[in-house]
């Protein structure tokens, strides 16, 4: 008697799973407008671009925090860090875009930072990053 009411219970469970919540959008479109919402509520900074390392370096930082925060998908981090881009950093990264599409990258964190790092932190500022890491140990 036990043992199937623990079956009707876990069949019950299973079935549920399966099914999205009341309470959550089906709708794919709702599910990326409720991230982007969540997203924003960390006031993640513009960046305009520019030749100052160290502000490339902070936004770098504080996008890495909130997307820790938030673990998203890489495909949904690096649509929300160019949701960010402003001005320069917009026209540079539509080239980067065009550039992906030809080339059939895919669209990781990974491929973002180093397309970051070569375009706004210079050799000698990732020489420095990598030195302070190590000394951290």
């Amino acid at each position: 008697m036990a043992i199937q009411q623990m079956t009707n219970i876990l069949a019950r469970l299973v079935e549920q799973q399966g099914q999205t919540p009341v309470n959550q959008p089906r709708d794919p479109e709702m599910g990326q407008d409720r991230a982007l919402e969540r997203f924003q509520k960390f006031s993640p900074p513009k960046f305009l671009g520019g030749p100052d390392p160290e502000v490339a370096e902070r936004w770098l930082e504080t996008m890495i925090n909130i997307f820790t925060a938030l673990n998203y998908t890489e495909d949904r981090q690096v649509q929300f860090a160019i949701f960010q881009f402003e001005g320069l950093a917009r026209a540079c990264w539509n080239v980067v875009r065009a550039k992906w599409e030809r080339e059939g990258t895919a669209w990781t964190w990974l491929n973002f930072m180093l397309e970051f790092n070569e375009k706004y932190l210079p050799p000698i500022v990732q020489e420095k990053r990598e030195d302070d890491f190590i000394k951290l140990r």
